[in-house]
């Protein structure tokens, strides 16, 4: 056996994932906001790359090299009339110039200029915006320091905390106590690890969560819905005995189960009542008011119209897309100063970055569309007649019917909407499951049977379905489901089961 070098030549196919395709990949998925922010990184990185917001960007000036190495600028454009002059001129010739007098000009904005023995004009410029009286030091006023702030949960506790105690561990223990406090207002730190990572004794912690507890907004730093409602009810001296039992079985609260909380509370009927409207006046999340985040609108990534001849004008919303553009001039007069091969070499990857990202930008777009075309086509029973009528589909039908691969179409319909008529959708909403047709009709969408179960709920007069009677209802109108399907989107849309229905119509009847 002997060993042998030699060479060989073989033909294979590799998918090869090269910086720009992975570039092109990660602009598809990205949202509004990403791309957004990606985009102003490229635009700080790239010297080529410009912004146009409806108009072109003005082109950026190569600066030229002088001998002395310093930035030499062109001629502005001459001034014209009475500024031009290089001397300030007199009051008399500006009077002259205007047709009138000064006195005339400024009678009520300003004091007429006051002329110097020369005949010179002392000061003609208006006192600055804010500056109304004294002396002016060259700097605008600060608006910033005029604007406030919303106070957000933990700075509205901690300047109670600080007029509460003056103890330096008290408020290092209230500090933490504070800090562990969620935007709902309630405390999600056990006191036990508390007073262990602090080094304090748990009646210390106790002690001070009891003050906290006492702070605005009423049932702050609960640990549970039961110590938050106790703590407002103490607040309105309203926690007797009948309303203690009654906060510490909420689960029979939820379940409506009317007979053993008034077995349980020791009341009648109108008793009952007036203590279960008094817990929903309570706040249930007290810390919501503070330092809430404004609601952020989603804005649609395609609107979708409906056209005079029935069809659907569908189109990109240009407010959402990025407007960048290759400085083509820029480049050619900065590449005929550069001499180092690494100014050169840094002027051709930028030249070529910025050029595959206008083209993936472009190519971004071209493809957000021909999905969403795609899919006001297979959902146009949608958008004439609502929820109802929403088909079945999922991204494969999607991808061959416009010719690309699944996974582009999934990344092309994450974090984009489609704004419509009946509202702003995402496009993953228009993707549900099959529910398959009773006796051989055709597949319901999952959403379109939701909406339906929703539809029979609320039009419940006296009696009220069960899931059995939702299934045999649906069966009748050609949808095969399962019991347990039916209980499942019946709890994915919140409505309670037919049980508690059923106390909640008594409870409203026996008022």
């Amino acid at each position: 056996m002997s060993l042998l070098q030699r060479l060989e030549m073989r033909q294979g196919q590799s998918l090869v994932m090269t910086p720009q395709l992975l570039q092109a990949i990660k602009l598809l998925q990205l949202s509004q906001l990403d791309l957004a922010a990606y985009v102003d990184a490229e635009l700080e990185r790239n010297p080529l790359l410009e912004r146009t917001e409806g108009e072109p960007a003005p082109e950026r000036e190569a600066p030229e090299a002088s001998g002395d190495g310093d930035y030499e600028g062109g001629d502005g454009p001459e001034p014209e009339g009475w500024l031009a002059s290089d001397m300030t001129p007199s009051r008399s010739e500006i009077e002259g110039d205007l047709d009138t007098r000064l006195d005339n000009v400024f009678a009520d904005e300003n004091p007429a200029p006051r002329e110097t023995a020369a005949g010179d004009m002392l000061s003609l410029t208006p006192a600055p915006y804010g500056n109304t009286g004294g002396s002016f030091d060259g700097e605008l006023p600060d608006f910033e320091a005029s604007l406030t702030a919303e106070t957000s949960l933990r700075e509205h506790l901690a300047a109670q905390l600080d007029l509460a105690t003056q103890n330096p561990s008290d408020r290092l223990i209230g500090s933490f106590l504070i800090d562990a406090v969620d935007d709902a207002g309630y405390l999600r730190e056990d006191i036990d690890g508390v007073a262990e990572r602090l080094g304090a004794s748990l009646d210390d912690v106790a002690r001070i969560l009891k003050l906290v507890q006492t702070f605005d907004p009423p049932g702050v730093a609960a640990r549970d819905l039961a110590e938050c409602l106790a703590i407002q009810l103490r607040e309105q001296d309203r926690f007797d005995p009948a309303m203690q039992a009654l906060v510490s079985r909420l689960d029979l609260v939820a379940k409506r189960d009317f007979p053993a909380l008034r077995r349980l509370c020791g009341v009648d009927d109108e008793d009952l009542v007036e203590m279960l409207a008094e817990i929903r006046r309570l706040d249930p999340k007290p810390g919501r008011a503070f330092g809430a985040h404004a609601v952020e609108v989603l804005v649609p990534d395609v609107f979708v119209r409906p056209a005079p001849d029935g069809s659907w004008l569908i189109e990109l919303n240009s407010e959402t897309l990025p407007r960048v553009l290759v400085n083509q001039s820029y480049y050619a007069r900065v590449s005929k100063g550069a001499v180092a091969d690494g100014d050169k070499a840094f002027l051709s990857e930028c030249l070529q970055t910025a050029n595959w990202l206008t083209r993936s930008l472009e190519q971004r777009a071209r493809t957000i569309l021909k999905v969403a075309t795609e899919i006001v086509r297979q959902q146009d029973a949608f958008f004439l007649h609502g929820v109802a009528h929403l088909r079945p589909l999922n991204l494969k039908t999607v991808a061959e019917a416009i010719g690309m691969h699944e996974s582009t179409v999934s990344r092309v319909t994450s974090n984009k909407s489609i704004g419509t008529s009946r509202g702003t959708l995402e496009m993953k909403y228009f993707f549900t499951a099959a529910i398959p047709g009773a006796a051989g009709a055709a597949a319901h969408s999952s959403e379109a049977v939701r909406h339906r179960i929703k539809q029979l709920v609320d039009a419940e007069a006296a009696d009220v379905l069960s899931d059995d009677a939702l299934v045999q209802r649906l069966r009748d109108e050609g949808v095969d489901i399962a019991r347990r399907t039916v209980a499942k989107y019946r709890e994915s849309l919140r409505i309670p089961s037919s049980i508690d229905r059923r106390r909640a119509k008594m409870a409203g009847a026996t008022r």
